[in-house]
């Protein structure tokens, strides 16, 4: 019988990503109250590393297949390991992060287990024995709660939805190679294009700064870059100013971006377009700059300026240099 949970611990090199840390918090909590065990599996050259990382952030055992042929997602060779995991393990439930991986992974991984997926989950519990996992729908003005009659019951988890546990290095747990003989991928890499970010990853950020096409032009994020600067936040934007070409798609925020869960998001020259909304349904403030008072973005922010953001964005600018200076 299917028991226990299998947590894929997604690293860089043996670290592991944010998401990760979150994910075994919420597998840890989860296992305290039903007496189940936490296992984490990782793929890569640097699989051991993360295992053992793993352990200390609350999982019990590790499985690692310390696969050179794994450090690149491919989906047919991920999801053959994830299906090779689970058949060494027997979980009754398998968590991912709904990261880049895990939402392309989790589904192909479920119709392969004969059962389904709840993605981009903000809450579970377990309810009689089976796991009750909450979603956002209909852009996120509601929440839909699901069950799974088929094991394992798969879920992938929206970053900082849950809190990591404090990492213990004492903690013991044995990490297990997983043998994954014949796994291979048809996909190959041709080309590679890194795009150099600077300060805080947008996804891990507790502020975000983020403007629209009511901006005008690429010029006006500068000054947004330097109100995140001075926040220590991060720089954010609406689709509609990265096909305008302003900044690159790696700053696009919502549906068909990143989902982004600060603790203050402002929102400058923004309509506030359903799609955008649905990525920042997390963020526990927003500040709204628009100078269309009717503009739908007022609708979900707690503070908002109608006003000009070429008046209002350097005043705010200085008076947050102000309050540094006091602050020092």
């Amino acid at each position: 019988m299917a028991s226990g949970i299998l947590v894929l611990a997604e690293h860089e090199s043996g670290e592991l990503i944010s998401i990760s840390k979150e994910l075994l918090g919420a597998a840890r909590r989860l296992a305290d109250a039903s007496g189940e065990t936490v296992t984490a599996v990782a793929f890569g050259s640097s699989a051991s590393a993360a295992g053992r990382q793993a352990i200390s952030y609350g999982a019990g055992a590790a499985l690692v297949a310390e696969d050179p042929g794994l450090d690149e997602y491919t989906n047919d060779a991920w999801t053959a390991a994830l299906t090779a995991a689970s058949a060494a393990a027997d979980p009754s439930i398998v968590l991912l992060g709904q990261t880049n991986v895990g939402r392309d992974l989790a589904p192909r991984f479920a119709t392969r287990a004969g059962t389904a997926a709840a993605m981009d989950c903000i809450d579970l519990e377990l309810r009689d024995g089976r796991l009750l996992m909450t979603r956002p729908c209909y852009g996120g003005s509601a929440h839909a709660q699901y069950t799974c009659k088929t094991d394992p019951q798969v879920a992938t988890l929206r970053a900082k939805a849950f809190e990591p546990l404090q990492p213990d290095a004492s903690r013991g747990g044995e990490v297990t190679p997983l043998n994954l003989d014949g796994v291979s991928s048809i996909a190959r890499t041709v080309a590679r294009n890194v795009v150099e970010s600077e300060g805080v990853r947008l996804e891990d950020a507790t502020v975000v700064v983020s403007g629209g096409r009511g901006l005008g032009g690429a010029e006006a994020f500068e000054d947004l870059r330097e109100l995140a600067n001075i926040l220590g936040g991060a720089l954010g934007s609406s689709r509609a100013a990265v096909d305008a070409g302003w900044v690159p798609v790696a700053s696009q925020v919502g549906l068909t971006g990143k989902v982004v869960t600060p603790d203050l998001y402002i929102a400058v020259g923004i309509s506030g377009a359903s799609q955008h909304l649905a990525g920042i349904t997390g963020a526990r403030n927003v500040v709204a700059v628009n100078k269309d008072k009717d503009a739908d973005i007022f609708k979900v922010a707690r503070y908002g300026a109608v006003a000009d953001w070429q008046a209002f964005i350097p005043a705010f600018i200085e008076e947050c240099r102000k309050l540094r200076l006091t602050e020092k």
